[in-house]
């Protein structure tokens, strides 16, 4: 593997540890049903009938392009990457060791290799679906990495990925500001410095306040309705997971994901568009919610 950045690397050390932490992920229904919910939703408009027909009846090469421990692919995809289908799990930290582990005991015949997703040391056009979920935003350049993605797709072939939408602007500063006290700490002491945090979002959470706002305060970003008070909190303060059925720890993982890897772009549907253009993609589906940008894009 190339040399990395000293902020890819410390990216990468992070997402070595917090996907080494299993008991904080790997933890049954209150972890995955709607977290699978949540993926089918963006990728597929809900719809299962989507992910048959993407994987059709013949056998796909499937790359898992910053794959983690294969949280999300073997989530998501289930069913799929046990038949046929060859899966190729990809990334730059040491997490493929997990991912080894994930895969034999989800029933995947997998390969994994660690390397940055820029510089893939795989030939052209040699996978039939590229799947990225919440990886580009955590390379140097998230536009060179898709496009280097898309140099191993076939013609035809399906790209899928998920990047972090720019928030507003409170939000924006509050993040920053977060990461730069805990990014340089080790992984233990951050975790444990961002559980006060995780424990104010429990408590945001658990009131169940809905406030009612009748118009936009367009001057930090705030949009009028119906919004309960710990979404107010983590759309346009901070970012504070909430779920009442996560216990702290499980929060926690969620909260480190977000505060700890020093590469961490945000970006605008503009700018995503604009990206898959300059890659070579037309773009199938693009998904926006509070969190995020989704796409599924076809290779022309």
């Amino acid at each position: 593997m190339n040399q990395l950045s000293d902020t890819q690397a410390q990216t990468s050390n992070i997402f070595g540890y917090k996907w080494g932490r299993r008991e904080t992920y790997d933890t049954g229904e209150s972890m995955t049903a709607d977290t699978r919910r949540w993926y089918l939703e963006k990728y597929f408009d809900g719809d299962e009938a989507r992910i048959d027909a993407l994987f059709g009846d013949g056998s796909k090469v499937f790359l898992d392009a910053g794959c983690g421990s294969g949280f999300s692919a073997f989530l998501l995809f289930d069913r799929h990457l046990t038949g046929a289908q060859r899966y190729v799990g990809v990334d730059v930290s040491s997490a493929v060791a997990v991912g080894k582990e994930r895969a034999v005991e989800h029933g995947v015949d997998a390969a994994f290799v660690q390397a940055d997703l820029a510089t893939l040391p795989m030939p052209d056009a040699c996978v039939d679906i590229v799947f990225s979920e919440g990886v580009l935003h955590h390379t140097d350049d998230p536009a060179t990495s898709l496009r280097s993605l898309v140099r191993i797709l076939k013609r035809g072939g399906t790209a899928l990925f998920y990047v972090y939408r720019k928030k507003a602007p409170i939000r924006e500063f509050t993040d920053d500001h977060i990461r730069a006290q805990i990014s340089h700490l080790d992984p233990d002491d951050a975790w444990e410095k961002l559980m006060p945090l995780t424990r104010l979002g429990k408590q945001l959470g658990d009131l169940k306040v809905t406030l009612d706002l009748p118009e936009d305060i367009d001057v930090i970003g705030v949009k009028k309705g119906e919004i309960d008070l710990q979404r107010l909190f983590y759309y346009y303060i901070f970012k504070c997971f909430y779920r009442p059925d996560m216990d702290p720890q499980e929060m926690n993982h969620i909260n480190f994901d977000w505060f700890m890897p020093l590469n961490c772009h945000r970006m605008t549907v503009e700018e995503v568009r604009a990206m898959c253009v300059a890659s070579g993609l037309s773009v199938d589906r693009l998904h926006e919610d509070g969190s995020g940008i989704t796409v599924v894009a076809t290779k022309g």
